[in-house]
């Protein structure tokens, strides 16, 4: 691009570089709070960590500007800033381990800003070969196919720790093909409703004042409730399970208004989710460490039988002792957690030294990065750009409730990666990719709420030439609202079989 071409961007990619400049600014001066914090010092890396975040930063807008110049300002910010504040933690985390090697922990904000890099040019590159989000919409079945083989293989694995079976390994390198599975099934979710949203949303029967859907359009719904609970048994994996299955239920709700299919939803998760929770031993060990989080510390044999872990109680201790304003950034025990300190319980850090305050912000971070997603879909002239853009916003609302909810003791412990903040390559590469979807939808859904031939937009060359330059640079000027042609003029009345016209006119009439 050129710098003219930069200086002639809209303002919405000016409000972008400014909001990229100040997440980056915040990023920089946490890394090096905790080193002056923690090590009393300026930490060694901070040029190259400044360096990093800000072509991590730069590139992608300079993407944007040339390839997405309509798209929301604010999505790209706040993921770059939630980002950076997971590297933050991370390197606060990396100095604790470092410190007290009994932890027996690894390093992990080095190679989490490697698979930042990957993941931010993977949205990059999406950006560029995805010129239009409706392509996606043709291989919707192939989609739903690999996505159910990524999801059910990590049962042939080896499980964690503490049972669950989420990962891939290959040689040295692990996968979690959860996270990329949680965007094929909102492309999947997206297609397929706006095929049969008309069959699911105006056909079934009225029972005591509730609209149910028909018995032959439930299918669906039950293939998806069967698949959710095999994910719960075979890999104990409560929060893909959830995710995938909340997923659809909104997807469906959004597609034809139906509250019969909320209802439906929701009882068939209670009554699995129950039966599951009393049978499968991974689970149940969670719901028991959900409801008696404290009985850990009893002896064993007074404990309640399946309860083996004391990070429930250990993350309330952490979150009572950060009060409203925290301890201070390098000044807690995150580390009393162990391993989960930089899994999904990175967010009793936040709250034990950022404490209340800083829990709320990163949740508002969170929400507000939802909520210009939903926007994207409510702008969104197509329906599948609406419900892909509202599946990909509740799929990462979802995450977010099933982490938080899970550390905080609302619901059982799931075990999900929180999303941007929490160590793991294929939650960040995931999530950079739902960036990219979201900023691809945004951007087609303003060009096609624009007047053709607006000034200052492409094609804006004046005349009918200007509209046809615009219909053969933008690809979805096609799908504008059409203009209604005038109306050809009426041809001459007769009176008396006579023509009213003059002239050569009237005369062809007469003959």
């Amino acid at each position: 691009m050129t710098f003219a071409a930069l200086a002639q961007a809209p303002d919405r990619r000016r409000t972008e570089m400014w909001l990229l400049a100040f997440a980056v600014l915040i990023t920089v001066f946490g890394y090096t709070y905790t080193g002056l914090s923690m090590n009393g010092r300026v930490p060694d890396g901070l040029p190259g960590f400044a360096a990093a975040m800000f072509f991590m930063a730069l590139v992608p807008h300079l993407v944007v500007r040339r390839f997405a110049p309509r798209a929301d300002p604010l999505i790209l910010p706040l993921a770059t800033l939630l980002t950076g504040i997971g590297l933050v933690l991370l390197h606060r985390l990396d100095i604790t381990y470092a410190a007290t090697p009994r932890l027996h922990m690894t390093p992990a904000a080095d190679g989490q800003l490697v698979w930042t890099v990957i993941g931010v040019a993977v949205c990059t590159a999406v950006l560029m070969l995805l010129r239009d989000h409706r392509f996606l919409q043709r291989y919707i079945y192939l989609t739903m196919a690999v996505a159910l083989v990524l999801l059910m293989a990590p049962a042939f694995f080896p499980g964690d720790t503490y049972g669950a079976k989420r990962w891939i390994f290959v040689g040295p390198l692990s996968l979690q093909p959860g996270e990329f599975v949680k965007i094929m099934i909102a492309v999947f979710f997206a297609g397929y409703l706006t095929m049969n949203r008309d069959a699911l949303a105006l056909t079934g029967r009225r029972v005591m004042g509730v609209q149910l859907p028909p018995g032959r359009q439930l299918g669906p719904i039950f293939t998806i409730w069967i698949i959710s609970l095999l994910v719960l048994v075979f890999e104990r994996d409560l929060g893909t399970s959830l995710i995938f299955f909340g997923l659809f239920v909104i997807t469906l709700y959004m597609a034809t208004e139906r509250t019969s299919w909320v209802l439906c939803g929701l009882a068939m998760a209670v009554a699995g989710a129950a039966v599951v929770g009393s049978t499968e031993p991974h689970v149940k060990g969670r719901v028991m460490a959900w409801l008696h989080p404290m009985d850990i510390f009893l002896p064993e044999k007074q404990r309640p039988p399946g309860l083996v872990s004391e990070q429930a109680a250990q993350a309330l201790f952490s979150f009572g002792s950060g009060g409203i304003s925290g301890t201070g950034l390098g000044q807690g025990h995150p580390e009393l957690i162990g391993f989960a300190g930089n899994s999904d319980f990175i967010l009793t850090t936040v709250g034990e030294e950022l404490g209340l305050a800083g829990v709320m912000v990163v949740l508002l971070l969170y929400v507000l990065l939802a909520q210009r997603g939903l926007r994207v879909g409510l702008t969104a002239r197509d329906p599948f750009g609406k419900l892909l853009a509202v599946g990909l916003a509740s799929a990462l609302l979802l995450q977010v409730f099933v982490v938080a909810g899970g550390v905080t003791g609302l619901i059982p412990l799931t075990g999900k990666a929180l999303p941007f903040l929490a160590k793991g390559g294929s939650s960040l590469v995931a999530n950079w990719v739902m960036v990219a979807l979201l900023i691809r939808i945004s951007d087609s859904a303003q060009r096609r709420r624009e007047p053709v031939g607006q000034p200052g937009g492409r094609g804006d060359r004046g005349g009918r030439r200007g509209r046809r330059v615009r219909e053969t640079m933008d690809p979805d000027a096609t799908q504008a609202t059409p203009r209604v042609p005038a109306a050809p003029p009426a041809p001459p009345s007769r009176e008396g079989g006579r023509a009213t016209g003059h002239g050569r006119r009237a005369r062809r009439t007469r003959g």
